[in-house]
């Protein structure tokens, strides 16, 4: 008997490929721009809907960000949807100390009587901002405050996992950010 294993775990489909895949499974046919113009935007409904639903996996990243004494607010990047871990490293090598800080809502942020204190920072507060466009062509990073103050005593370097969002469908010539087994799915999702 042959060997029928090709050794190979590269299969994808490109934009154009899953909307043709799709149209076959309702019975139609891609004929026009403006069809792979509606799927492109159905797709990406898609993937927002995804997102909504709970947090994929795929989308998580680590990132660290090194804290200045006397500064408290720090940008994310702009395709931050928000943080889920986070800790204050001090130390490096085998002398490294890794210490949780809490997550404190907007209201308790406020409440903070001394928001120019300084120490060794215990809590943070996460602005989730929308990392769009404003009006005056600024972008409106999502941000990060951390209280109290990083004080000069030693240095403090925040360690993250940010949930970020899924890359847009964009033109159709590479791979959509989700995992293969995720592409059926994708394909019965636009038929649907």
């Amino acid at each position: 008997m042959a060997d029928r294993t090709t050794a190979t775990t590269d299969f994808n489909l490109d934009l154009n490929t899953i909307v043709e895949e799709a149209f076959e499974r309702c019975g139609a046919e891609l004929r026009t721009g403006y069809d792979l113009r509606t799927a492109k935007r159905s797709l990406s409904l898609l993937l927002m809907d995804w997102a909504n639903r709970g947090i994929n996996l795929w989308t998580l990243e680590t990132g660290t960000q090194v804290l200045t004494a006397g500064t408290g607010t720090y940008d994310l990047p702009a395709d931050t949807v928000d943080l889920l871990d986070h800790v204050i490293r001090t130390g490096s090598g085998q002398n490294q100390i890794d210490i949780n800080i809490s997550r404190i809502s907007s209201s308790t942020y406020v409440a903070v009587p001394n928001k120019n204190a300084t120490g060794r920072p215990i809590q943070i507060w996460i602005d989730r901002r929308t990392g769009a466009t404003d009006s005056t062509g600024a972008v409106v990073y999502p941000q990060f405050t951390v209280w109290p103050l990083p004080d000069s005593s030693t240095t403090y370097t925040l360690f993250y996992t940010r949930l970020r969002r899924m890359f847009d469908v964009g033109g159709g010539t590479s791979g959509l950010d989700i995992p293969f087994r995720f592409l059926p799915c994708m394909v019965a999702g636009l038929a649907y």
